[in-house]
């Protein structure tokens, strides 16, 4: 089958469906392509900060997604054996520390206001496999597998927004380099309390953080760090004593956790890594998102700055097809425009070499 559009977006998760209606709203014709064949795909980073949270109310989705279903928290704490050391609250103005979205609601919200227009598709159970380029180098399209059958597409400009291990940078050979943190995250996701209020709580246990995330739907997402490469290590010991420090941090939770946790087969590890890509275009093709910028999880700092990414990227793109200029150069200028990523991703690293720090404190403040 031959496609043919203006605009191709790989990966169609936060950043890239909004991308993509962005691009429709402004009449570009566009295609999103998502590997997966569902948007109910297990997801971790959901929080969003006001920045996040402000995009989606720029472009009158918020209220979408808040019907959809989303849960605002009231309060980040720092615990020690279950007694609260520190509290931060809303700053005036504001109703809460952070939005929790399943990344189900936000997705389909975004998908369902995207497929109205004639000048938009999605093509789910997609897999990239191949860019084209032209005589003098450019991306031109690209091929894709859906059903095992091969798709053409021709589109004037490729974006990338397909996540850490982004295909279409690694296929336009756009180059990146790691920031090493130190440690890798176990997951695992259990129901709440009965009266559990929507907080993220935090605790040190043995110098390293853990926090549990409340979610909207009555759960609450545990998110332990260890040290980094140490999971195989971790997985031949007895499970019991180090559900008993989530136990001792948290006492509150000692039931659930003992009805919902039974194995290290119910964490789910992540390995954390940060990049940063030298650039993040070249001709035909520019990448956003965790393609171009993987952030680690402090701050839940990954969705929104992907959102921020597609709000920028998709007047850079408008600007670039109404000139007629997909060069490098032009599409660049997302660059200059996202800049402040990099300071973000500075102040992760700085969150993180000064975590014990919060737990100095022996007043509420």
């Amino acid at each position: 089958m031959n496609l043919a559009t203006d605009v191709c977006i790989v990966g169609g998760g936060p950043g890239g469906a909004l991308l993509g209606y962005l691009l429709a709203k402004k009449g570009i014709s566009t295609i999103v392509l998502e590997r997966h064949s569902s948007v109910d795909k297990e997801f971790r980073g959901e929080h969003l900060n006001q920045d996040g949270e402000r995009v989606l109310k720029k472009y009158n989705l918020y209220n979408k997604v808040q019907e959809a279903g989303l849960l605002l928290m009231e309060r980040v704490e720092y615990c020690h054996d279950g007694q609260v050391l520190k509290a931060i609250t809303p700053a005036n103005g504001e109703q809460h520390v952070g939005i929790h979205v399943p990344q189900k609601n936000l997705l389909s919200v975004l998908i369902n206001e995207s497929k109205p227009y004639q000048n938009y598709k999605l093509l789910m159970g997609t897999k990239l496999t191949k860019l084209s380029f032209n005589t003098h180098g450019y991306v031109t399209g690209l091929k894709a597998i859906k059903d095992d059958q091969e798709l053409i597409i021709k589109s004037k400009i490729v974006v990338g927004a397909d996540g850490r291990f982004s295909t279409v940078r690694r296929l336009s050979e756009i180059p990146f380099s790691t920031i090493k943190h130190g440690y890798d995250l176990l997951w695992a996701k259990i129901p709440s309390p009965q009266g559990w209020e929507p907080t993220i709580k935090n605790a040190l246990v043995d110098g390293k953080q853990l926090a549990l995330f409340t979610q909207d739907g009555g759960f609450i997402q545990i998110g332990w760090n260890i040290e980094k490469d140490s999971y195989p290590a971790l997985k031949k010991q007895s499970f019991a004593p180090f559900i008993e420090q989530v136990i001792k941090a948290f006492p509150e939770l000692a039931e659930t956790v003992h009805r919902h946790i039974n194995s290290w087969d119910d964490f789910i590890l992540l390995k954390v890594q940060s990049s940063q890509s030298s650039t993040w275009a070249k001709d035909g093709v520019v990448i956003m998102g965790d393609a171009a910028h993987t952030m680690s999880p402090t701050g839940a700092f990954g969705i929104n700055c992907a959102l921020l990414d597609a709000d920028a990227l998709a007047d850079v793109i408008e600007e670039a097809l109404d000139i007629n200029d997909v060069s490098a150069t032009q599409l660049r200028k997302i660059e200059q425009r996202r800049a402040d990523v990099e300071r973000l991703q500075m102040q992760q690293l700085v969150k993180e070499k000064t975590y014990q720090d919060n737990f100095k404190v022996t007043a509420l403040t």
